[in-house]
């Protein structure tokens, strides 16, 4: 984010008005719905803008543009269309200090305006920093068309009642299930059909039921975060995470991922790192019922799936035994997600009739696996946290009987911009992992079909720096 988004209250203020065109009267238009007090320079004005100012409300100075005119000036809007005079009027704004938006050039601008939805008092501005204006206006189209006409009227609603619930509900969680309660019910449907009368009454039933001490009722939801591409996550874990008050996460958590959440929600940070656990697993099954006990709706995510190798059954056991009410929303698995982007059918009626996952640490290091059972054929290993135990992974395999030649694929940041596909024998795993220094999350897979795997076609030539096969 380049540009931070902010609402600015012009309602009454001084904003200075450059230009006497076109652009000028659809900004005059729009600073004036905005309840500017607005001064406008121009020697002359086109007819259209003329006409405009025969509504009252803005003072025309038929002059020059010269710093004296920046004087009280709250913010400036500069459309002349002429370069020379919009570059002049840009310096003597900041000369002034006074913050100047010049319309199409945002590299003389201090803020930009963005293409605007406008349901009074909701408010959505749509921005690319000037990069694309059409894309924005197209988002804006598409907005417009997604929102209930009546969007306002129900924000007004709210605010009529906003008192009444917080002199009955002084608990903030509280309140929130409280508003949720009406912009989710019949309430809300009442008032965007035009029935506030009905709408009202339904609202005092409400608000006079509302229980004002007992304690919200908090809850934990295991939420598998999948391998990275956010695009991934399941329609439930994006709803859960916009609910969430807190958000206890993996380091295996993408960043984007995070990013999908409610801005005001708690975020913890429990990330294991191999051999350095930032919090053990003891006191992160403690914080979750701690929370939850709060009356906090907490939403434990993890990278992939949270029961496998997610140690979400741990914490789920705790959590049913403390009389907390969770629940399990499965995410895309490491192997399923990074087989997919690295074009790995995990099973194949030719090669790979069985796929097997497996991790290379267990509890108290190396696992209690049958090395030979694995290492059959006509199957697929999926092999998760192997990088750091490649070295052994690679001996217990062969000793086991596996033929040195099998292809083996190890994929680092699937799904992800950076990802990358390491392919080779199973002989020779560990020098490939050491060679080409991999240290992000990765799956390794084992077996016929990880001779087929490859970087995404169109990904690899639009990123090839980015997406490569080593």
């Amino acid at each position: 984010m380049n540009v931070f988004p902010v609402f600015f209250d012009l309602a009454g203020r001084s904003v200075l008005l450059v230009g006497g065109g076109e652009t000028a009267l659809q900004k005059l238009r729009l600073l004036r719905k905005a309840g500017a007090r607005l001064r406008l320079v121009a020697p002359e004005l086109a007819p259209d803008l003329a006409s405009a100012l025969e509504e009252g409300g803005v003072e025309w100075r038929a002059e020059p543009l010269t710093p004296a005119h920046f004087a009280e000036a709250t913010l400036a809007v500069i459309a002349t269309g002429d370069e020379g005079r919009d570059r002049a009027g840009a310096a003597m704004a900041k000369e002034a200090r006074v913050p100047v938006n010049v319309v199409d050039r945002a590299d003389l601008s201090d803020f930009i305006v963005p293409a605007i939805v406008d349901r009074d008092p909701v408010v959505i501005g749509i921005s690319t920093a000037g990069a694309a204006p059409l894309l924005a206006r197209r988002l804006r189209a598409t907005i417009e068309a997604l929102l209930p006409a009546r969007l306002g009227a129900l924000a007004r609603f709210a605010e009529r009642f906003r008192g009444a619930v917080a002199a009955k509900i002084d608990h903030r969680q509280l309140r929130l299930r409280f508003w949720e309660q009406v912009f989710d019910g019949p309430v809300a449907s009442a008032v965007l059909e035009g029935r506030e009368s009905q709408a009202a009454e339904r609202m005092l039933t409400l608000v006079n039921s509302a229980a004002a001490n007992d304690p919200a009722e908090g809850r934990v939801a295991l939420v598998g975060a999948g391998p990275g591409d956010p695009e991934l996550l399941t329609l439930k874990a994006h709803r859960l995470l916009q609910e969430a008050d807190v958000i206890v996460y993996d380091r295996l958590v993408a960043p984007a991922v995070l990013e999908l959440a409610r801005r005001d929600a708690r975020r913890v940070a429990v990330g294991k790192a191999r051999g350095a656990h930032s919090l053990p697993q003891a006191e992160i099954n403690r914080l979750l019922a701690s929370e939850a006990r709060a009356g906090n709706r907490v939403v434990r995510l993890k990278g992939g799936d949270p029961f496998i190798f997610g140690r979400g059954g741990e914490e789920l056991d705790h959590l049913e035994r403390e009389g907390i009410a969770v629940e399990v929303v499965p995410g895309i698995t490491a192997a399923l997600g990074c087989a997919a982007s690295a074009r790995v059918a995990l099973t194949h009626r030719d090669t790979a009739q069985a796929v097997i996952f497996a991790t290379a640490e267990g509890a108290e290091g190396e696992p209690a696996l049958d090395w030979s059972a694995l290492a059959g054929p006509h199957r697929t290993l999926a092999i998760y946290m192997g990088i750091g135990a490649a070295p052994r992974l690679q001996q217990r395999l062969l000793e086991g009987g596996l033929d040195p030649a099998t292809p083996v694929a190890v994929i680092e940041n699937g799904t992800r911009a950076d990802e990358r596909v390491l392919t080779g024998r199973v002989d020779g795993l560990a020098a490939r992992v050491a060679r080409h220094e991999v240290s992000g999350p990765a799956i390794i897979l084992i077996g016929e079909v990880a001779a087929n795997a490859k970087a995404a076609a169109l990904e690899t030539a639009a990123r090839p720096a980015e997406r490569r096969r080593a």
